[in-house]
């Protein structure tokens, strides 16, 4: 047996033996085996290639390469060190060039094409189907028609373009470590949440310094954003955030750093609309929709705007009761962008009577984690367990199964707490996919990972009600991959499905953060056991929708500056991102940002991950999500009958149909935007 653990067939992932001198020798091992085995079986398949001597082989190999990369991938995501760094970074353009040399290879696409006409097309299931369809478009998406020039150009093009993403990413993480606030004066944490305190002093200690350490990690800035009286320390957390990885980042005690992304930011819109050149469309949100539900361009900017003028008038009502609410307080000058978080959290205590850190002791997160799983239960029928003697990368890393009726239908990871060397944000990933093998089936395996204020002392973690909807959406991924029925790799669970789509799950989990039954299962104060008292849910329901108007437009104004930025570059005159950005919030915003605002520059959505002129695909998802939670409100949002009929017609089919034809057998009909309107409070 290979003593290398990333070339061995594990059930689940060694961890703990991984090392990073085994990364690159392996991955390499695995490419060059799979092109040697793809000669050989495009050699032998004869005239009238099969589902079982053209595809099952072809999965076989990518599934026996994606469980090699992916604890690789993710550990560089969640435990990254320089080491780690340099052999990702080595195996990310080989992984590139394979794929699209797989892409391109043409004997392959006619291997398709042949089965595709044969009269074994007819006798297989839909999702052999939509694999064999899907395929196809891909090839052509990736270049296979394309001269041999124009291959080349296309593979060297994609292999940049992932080493920039990578690039992008680093630096975004570099610069938000490289930053902290350190303070011998308590004084100037006042408004600060005893909480929040604590957890500066512990990070000062971990720095082995004394006083209190602010970072600009989530949890830790989002609390000085809304609680911090000193409004000089909100300017300099704020100016440091939003100047990450620019021209402009506020560096510690002059550190250097290669981290400004304007560069990159330039390099990849122009690669990608060459890219998206190469192919025959006008530009890259053509490309980027050719996958979508969307079916053009002009589809998706008239949705983001007819959703921001649907939404304008709350909007303006919000803003301008912030404004006055923030001069009563006696604000002097203009409100400033590092005032609004500030204000909106006091205007929401003067106007419900209820924050964040008042309900936080009531969210425990063993007590939230243990009500998700109870809520999955009485919706879809299964049963979550843990199994503590997993290999995990971190001692904060729990592990579960998932049964159904004594039958063990998944597992996944739950990887909850900000700390050093992790990515911010909150993502669920792929580490198995169900698919049949010869030796059985393959059970679905997930990450699910947040970025939560960690246990302070011997209290658990208590999460704020916004980190517990972060839970549900993560898990409601975590769901559509982990309970599909599908066993073709290429549409099971979230694979093959649209990306405008794709979120429709997580947002639809979403829905039960915000019911008085379900609340009652995820609340229990930490030191009494009380469940949230009713007064204080009350106000919590009554502030669901403030300042919804703000939000949407803000969501908005992200997704518009993304498709338009794709959608409308020129190459002879490639316009500054950031005036793209700025004529989006002339149209869009009621507030707009200061000059050194750089939220481009950490924009990881669009040049780090896989929403490039697709973020709209966030909105367009919660249209579907709030319709189809709005036939749980008609039949009760604990139906057993209507969660099995969700994932009966939509959870469990991964990308096997068409995501329209499989929405409108769930509802009966075609999605309808009044109930998200409705749900915020616009309608």
């Amino acid at each position: 047996m290979n003593s290398n653990p990333l070339l061995q067939d594990t059930l689940l992932p060694p961890f703990s033996k991984i090392d990073n001198e085994h990364i690159e020798s392996a991955i390499s091992s695995l490419i060059d085996q799979s092109k040697t085995e793809l000669e050989t079986q495009l050699a032998q398949l004869g005239s009238q290639p099969s589902w079982a001597s053209l595809i099952d082989p072809l999965e076989a190999r990518s599934d026996r390469l994606s469980k090699a990369w992916s604890p690789v991938s993710h550990m560089h995501s969640v435990v990254n060190n320089d080491g780690l760094r340099a052999a990702y970074q080595a195996c990310i353009g080989k992984l590139t060039e394979y794929s699209t040399g797989l892409g391109q290879n043409e004997a392959l696409f006619k291997a398709y094409q042949q089965l595709a006409d044969s009269a074994e097309y007819s006798q297989l299931s839909a999702a052999q189907q939509s694999t064999i369809e899907q395929a196809l478009r891909d090839f052509k998406l990736a270049g296979v028609s394309l001269s041999e020039q124009d291959k080349a150009r296309f593979g060297e093009i994609k292999s940049r373009l992932s080493e920039l993403s990578t690039q992008f990413s680093n630096n975004v993480m570099d610069a938000n470590q490289a930053w902290y606030f350190h303070t011998e004066d308590e004084t100037l944490l006042a408004g600060l949440p005893q909480m929040q305190r604590d957890i500066a002093k512990q990070t000062a200690e971990a720095k082995s310094l004394q006083g209190f350490v602010l970072t600009l990690d989530i949890p830790s800035y989002l609390a000085v954003m809304q609680y911090a009286d000193r409004r000089e320390l909100r300017e300099t957390m704020y100016r440091a955030y939003v100047s990450r990885a620019s021209e402009n980042t506020v560096r510690l005690n002059d550190e250097e750093g290669p981290w400004d992304n304007s560069p990159l930011i330039e390099e990849t819109l122009q690669l990608r609309h060459q890219l998206a050149d190469l192919l025959g469309f006008n530009n890259y949100a053509e490309l980027s929709i050719a996958r979508k539900m969307a079916k053009q361009t002009d589809d998706v900017v008239n949705f983001l705007r007819e959703l921001a003028d649907s939404s304008r008038e709350v909007a303006e009502k919000d803003f301008q009761e912030l404004q006055s609410f923030a001069i009563a307080q006696g604000l002097q000058g203009d409100l400033q962008a590092w005032d609004l978080n500030y204000y909106g959290e006091k205007l929401k205590q003067e106007t419900f009577d209820v924050s964040d850190e008042a309900l936080r002791p009531y969210f425990p997160a063993p007590v939230v984690i243990k009500g998700l799983f109870d809520i999955v239960n009485k919706l879809f029928g299964i049963d979550i367990f843990e199994e503590p003697e997993a290999d995990l990368w971190h001692e904060d890393v729990k592990f579960f199964r998932i049964e159904k009726s004594g039958q063990v239908l998944a597992r996944f990871y739950l990887d909850l707490f900000a700390r050093e060397h992790k990515r911010g944000g909150a993502w669920m990933d792929e580490c198995r996919v169900r698919r049949k093998t010869e030796s059985g089936l393959q059970l679905p395996v997930a990450y699910l990972v947040c970025n939560f204020t960690a246990p302070v002392g011997d209290k658990p973690a208590l999460l704020s009600h916004d980190e517990v909807t972060t839970l549900f959406h993560e898990f409601g991924h975590g769901l559509h991959h982990m309970l599909t029925e599908i066993d073709v790799a290429a549409v099971s669970g979230i694979n093959g499905v649209p990306w405008d789509a794709v979120e429709l799950p997580s947002q639809f989990l979403e829905n039960w953060c915000w019911q008085a039954e379900s609340i009652a299962m995820i609340s229990a104060h930490y030191e009494t056991g009380e469940s949230l008292p009713q007064d204080m849910l009350d106000k919590l329901l009554a502030a669901k929708n403030f300042q919804a108007g703000l939000q949407m437009l803000r969501q908005i104004e992200f997704a518009l500056f993304d498709f338009l930025l794709h959608r409308d570059y020129q190459a002879d005159a490639p316009v500054d991102p950031q005036r793209v950005l700025d004529q989006v919030r002339d149209e869009i915003a009621l507030i707009k940002p200061p000059a050194f605002n750089k939220f481009q520059n950490g924009f990881s959505h669009i040049f780090a991950g896989g929403y490039a002129a697709g973020y709209y695909s966030y909105k367009w998802a919660e249209v579907l999500s709030a319709d189809a939670f709005s036939y749980f409100e008609e039949k009760g949002i604990f139906s057993s009958e209507a969660g099995q009929w969700f994932l009966e017609t939509l959870l469990s089919r991964g990308g096997s149909e068409d995501i329209a034809d499989l929405y409108e057998r769930f509802r009966g009909r075609a999605p309808s935007s009044q109930a998200l309107l409705r749900h915020n409070g616009m309608a």
